[in-house]
């Protein structure tokens, strides 16, 4: 088939196996090109591990730090007529690359909240590469069942407190919209919480260290993001913002229950990037349009496999890592710059219509979303007849 885009809203429902080899096959470059992280980890596990910063963090430990790597992700296979998710082709990807450079990796395919992938993982773990030094916790889903007692949990993007009004960007018809988001429920709040926040990251480290899996000197990350001014109403006095809350709660108790074996837990505060859970939050199209012109224009844009060689090199592996008051590793610090937030503010009223692709990098943004599922790499022929069909090994 000739596969081309499939956007609907916020998502493409489609993916191209070739086109995101080739994003792979580019971040693996960049990697290398950068060189070793000095003191990096050799064993690791990576939650989430097939898109976005996860899938950054697999390649940056593995071809920056020789790492073998076991991953967990949710991805949907080909079949003859239909092609698989972008995860699945990113996978396939990376496992082809390791097996070249001869590099141990291992991907299971499950639903990462529930007990049975736990226990998967401890067994491959177990007949696999031992304890590990690095586990990674790059989840992203818009629900969890509770393993415990089967209940199905449901995130909402909502402000807290009051109707959130602001302008935004129809991707769709790229018309320049008010939006207004009505404040959660405490129900909504308590759901989002329990999808996004911190007690399936807490699950994880209790079942590796309970089957004596965890590395002397371990330690184990978690992603978030907490933006400035005109993200901070849907993201810090908001659902999410209370979901960040407890991801912080759940790095001090596992930091404590790491202490015997002079382990770390923290969270690691990562720019605002295109990625499949942000295209899908309102303000976030028009203000990474207007970030990606300003950070660009200064020189300090970044991508998500630049923020990672970051976060390791910067802060995970450093003896002087960026922390901020509340123990957060920081890799935000160019967007937050205040100069760069200025811009950013000074540019948002004035963005209309007409000046779209003059006052913002919307055509940066709408590339970057694209290059997510595979389209737009350079090198591939996407007039071409394609097989959705890719052979894997795991």
């Amino acid at each position: 088939m000739i596969i081309k885009p499939k956007v609907r809203g916020f998502i493409c429902i489609n993916a191209h196996p070739q086109g995101c080899a080739a994003n792979v096959r580019e971040q693996i470059a960049f990697t290398q090109q950068k060189g070793a992280v000095e003191g990096g980890p050799k064993k690791v596990l990576v939650l989430g591990c097939s898109t976005g910063f996860g899938l950054s963090s697999r390649i940056t430990a593995a071809f920056g730090s020789g790492a073998d790597t076991l991953g967990v992700c949710f991805e949907k296979p080909p079949t003859e007529t239909k092609t698989a998710t972008a995860g699945y082709y990113n996978t396939a990807a990376f496992h082809e690359a390791a097996e070249a450079a001869g590099l141990y990796a291992k991907t299971i395919n499950g639903d990462a909240f529930s007990d049975a992938c736990k226990a998967q993982v401890i067994e491959e773990l177990k007949h696999g590469i031992g304890k590990v030094d690095l586990v990674i916790y790059s989840l992203a889903a818009p629900r969890r069942t509770d393993p415990k007692t089967g209940e199905v949990y449901n995130s909402a993007l909502k402000p807290i407190g009051q109707t959130y009004v602001s302008k935004g960007l129809n991707t769709d018809t790229l018309k320049i919209v008010e939006m207004a988001i009505e404040p959660a429920t405490q129900e909504e709040i308590a759901q989002t919480v329990k999808v996004m926040g911190g007690e399936d990251w807490e699950m994880w480290i209790d079942a590796l260290k309970s089957a004596d899996l965890l590395a002397e000197g371990c330690q184990t990350v978690a992603y978030t993001y907490l933006g400035d001014k005109l993200t901070w109403p849907i993201y810090g006095r908001a659902t999410i913002g209370k979901a960040k809350e407890d991801l912080d709660r759940a790095a001090k108790a596992l930091d404590s229950k790491l202490s015997d074996l002079n382990g770390q837990a923290r969270v690691a505060v990562l720019k605002a990037v295109v990625t499949q859970a942000s295209s899908a939050i309102p303000v976030m199209p028009l203000y990474l349009s207007i970030l990606f012109k300003v950070m660009k224009d200064a020189g300090t844009h970044e991508g998500c496999i630049e923020q990672i060689q970051r976060l390791f090199k910067e802060c995970l592996y450093s003896g002087t890592p960026r922390v901020d008051e509340a123990g957060r590793l920081r890799v935000d610090e160019l967007e937050l710059d205040p100069k760069i937030q200025a811009r950013v503010e000074e540019i948002w009223p004035q963005v209309t219509e007409e000046n779209l692709f003059e006052l913002t990098d919307y055509k940066g943004y709408n590339q970057e979303f694209l290059k997510l599922f595979g389209f737009g790499a350079d090198g591939v022929d996407y007039d071409a007849e394609t097989s959705p069909l890719v052979s894997t090994n795991f």
